[in-house]
């Protein structure tokens, strides 16, 4: 990918301990980008390079600027640095944009609903997705169900607002609050799901379109109760911001079995092979990048797909994998973002 470089043109303190940042870019070009995409941002951090993705809240036939969100994150060095070093003026290198969580209007016109399942920061391409779809597809119906701890952690809530004052006949927010009194409608759950989907469907079932973005366990129960009600898989799309490992699970009390041992690797790339050891909790990218071996990657999670290469022997394991299908997996085909050598002499190669 293109490297793009961007300024920071507003630096915005929102709820929830985020900022949002508005970039233009420096270049004489145009970026052409598809609400629910995303930014990967570079940084040359602690002696090497590092990314983080943002999803775009901004719409690039709406929107002068490009605008992303930041949440701070303890022990978050990038989120850190962003918060407290970046200020307006200051430029910043990007790769993208990417993602295949996103919305046009080929897809739309042959929608009837659209339901929005976003929970906390999860809003931030929903938002997008959003605004086009009000601004662009006329007889669209947009259905927002939105879930936060509390009324002062809602994103966007003024904008949102607005929205609901500007579309009342086609743009529904459900808006749930998990300290809400209201214990009917507090937390998102399968029966209150197949509920508000039942309320507010318009149109036949095969015209509806789900998009959800939050925590695994969260668009989890979307999937699972959508599919139970009678949607098909393609009618659902998720975007994840949080990995398992990110998640606890105070009810878990399984011992974890991990695998600390350190093994060989080999990478294969652009006809020269690279020797590598990979020492527990190390991912394979993360030692690739402190040697500037030029492995192609973006978001660093899982979930773009454009570190994939092939094991052609030896073994990987996943920590997570949101792209690779049953039949690339069994085709040798890895991400090495997330991924960590299973024995020594594992082999990867990139065509």
């Amino acid at each position: 990918m293109a490297k793009i470089r961007l300024q920071v043109v507003e630096k915005k303190h929102l709820v929830n301990d985020s900022i949002s940042f508005c970039f233009k870019l420096l270049e004489p070009q145009t970026l052409s980008y598809k609400p629910g995409q995303f930014l990967s941002l570079v940084f040359q951090l602690g002696g090497r390079e590092q990314r983080r993705s943002y999803s775009l809240c901004s719409v690039a036939s709406l929107d002068k600027t490009l605008q992303i969100v930041v949440k701070r994150i303890e022990n978050g060095e990038i989120s850190r640095y962003l918060h407290e070093q970046i200020q307006q003026g200051d430029t910043l290198e990007s790769r993208g944009p990417n993602g295949n969580f996103y919305v046009d209007r080929e897809l739309l016109q042959e929608k009837t609903t659209l339901f929005l399942f976003a929970a906390g920061l999860g809003i931030t391409p929903l938002y997008a997705i959003l605004k086009y779809s009000l601004a662009f597809v006329k007889t669209l119906k947009v259905v927002l169900i939105y879930s936060n701890k509390s009324a002062e952690q809602v994103l966007f809530a003024k904008e949102l607002q607005e929205l609901s004052l500007l579309y009342p006949d086609r743009f529904t927010w459900v808006n749930l609050l998990s300290n809400s009194k209201n214990l009917q409608r507090a937390r998102l759950n399968s029966f209150l799901i197949h509920e508000l989907v039942e309320q507010n469907l318009n149109g036949s079932k095969s015209t509806a379109l789900f998009y959800t973005c939050g925590p695994v366990d969260y668009m989890d129960l979307c999937r699972i109760s959508l599919l139970g009600a009678g949607y098909q898989p393609e009618q659902i799309k998720r975007e994840t911001f949080f990995l398992p490992e990110d998640e606890e699970d105070e009810d878990d009390n399984s011992e974890k079995i991990i695998d600390k041992n350190s093994y060989t690797v080999k990478l294969i790339i652009a006809g020269q092979t690279h020797s590598l050891q990979i020492d527990y909790p190390n991912r394979i990218l993360d030692v690739a990048l402190t040697k500037q071996i030029p492995i192609p990657y973006s978001c660093s999670g899982g979930v773009c797909g454009t570190c994939v290469g092939t094991c052609v022997s030896g073994g990987v394991k996943m920590d997570y994998n949101e792209v690779l299908t049953d039949d690339e997996l069994a085709k040798g085909r890895v991400l090495i973002c997330t991924g960590r050598p299973t024995s020594n002499d594992t082999v990867i190669t990139w065509d």
